[in-house]
């Protein structure tokens, strides 16, 4: 019998592409509402658009995650303007993602919100260690933005966010929340809501005791088993499955 084993998408079309690129931002929207990680207008998960590389789908500003359907997506240009949609933009969203972007090539998607235990575990300016299977999908592949210093709303500060990020998948803002990147919609979502839960279980360990931590050599091996971009697109199908089995709404 031949298994029926997910695999990434191969598209016809440049539109099959971009539409399947909506429908899960809009899903990764609905999740990020599932899960707690609204918090009034903040938030913002970015889609490239995979013809305008310059371009990305973004929510609108204002607009809560539960609520977000296919069309409700904007499109916005290297310059900050919506070129697609009639609402406006966070300048938030554009002045980090229009830079991380810009600087990483590679990847298609950024998500950043003000999780509960992403920025409480924000607050203390610290890593995360590896303290169970899934927290090594960041082990030695996150960094820590450390200089506060108010909303981002200048490319200056969006450009000191990319440089720290580099060619890592998270980042720890401090005082603030986190951001994670990946190479598809699937990717990125999954590795904010693990990296949340991440956070969450460190601050609970530390509360009941001193936890004990994976040795590096079996963290490193572990986080090539479950933090590589496969891995991460894997995870998040089921995810997907259930939220649009339960919100079917979400792809108008």
């Amino acid at each position: 019998m031949r298994l029926n084993i997910p695999q990434p998408p191969i598209f016809a079309s440049i539109a099959e592409e971009r539409l399947h690129r909506q429908q899960r931002l809009a899903a990764a929207f609905r999740l990020f509402a599932h899960f707690g990680f609204d918090e009034g207008i903040a938030g913002h998960i970015t889609a490239r658009d995979p013809e305008r590389l310059d371009h990305f789908w973004v929510n609108p500003f204002g607009m809560h995650f539960s609520l977000i359907r296919v069309s409700d997506l904007i499109l916005v240009n290297e310059q900050g303007e919506v070129v697609e949609g009639n609402q406006p933009v966070n300048q938030a969203a554009f002045a980090i993602h229009s830079t991380i972007h810009a600087a990483r090539p590679d990847i298609v998607t950024a998500a950043h919100a003000h999780s509960i235990y992403g920025k409480s575990w924000s607050s203390l300016s610290r890593l995360l260690d590896p303290l169970t299977q899934d927290a090594c999908s960041f082990y030695e592949d996150h960094g820590l933005f450390d200089n506060y210093t108010g909303l981002v709303l200048t490319l200056e500060e969006g450009d000191r966010i990319a440089k720290t990020l580099g060619d890592k998948k998270a980042l720890i803002l401090c005082n603030h929340g986190l951001l994670t990147v990946g190479h598809s919609v699937d990717e990125a979502a999954w590795w904010f809501i693990t990296m949340d839960r991440s956070c969450q279980v460190q601050l609970m360990a530390e509360a009941a005791g001193t936890p004990v931590l994976i040795e590096p050599e079996n963290a490193r091996l572990a986080q090539t088993q479950v933090g590589s971009q496969d891995a991460g697109w894997f995870s998040f199908q089921p995810l997907y499955e259930m939220i649009v089995r339960q919100q079917p709404d979400l792809l108008e």
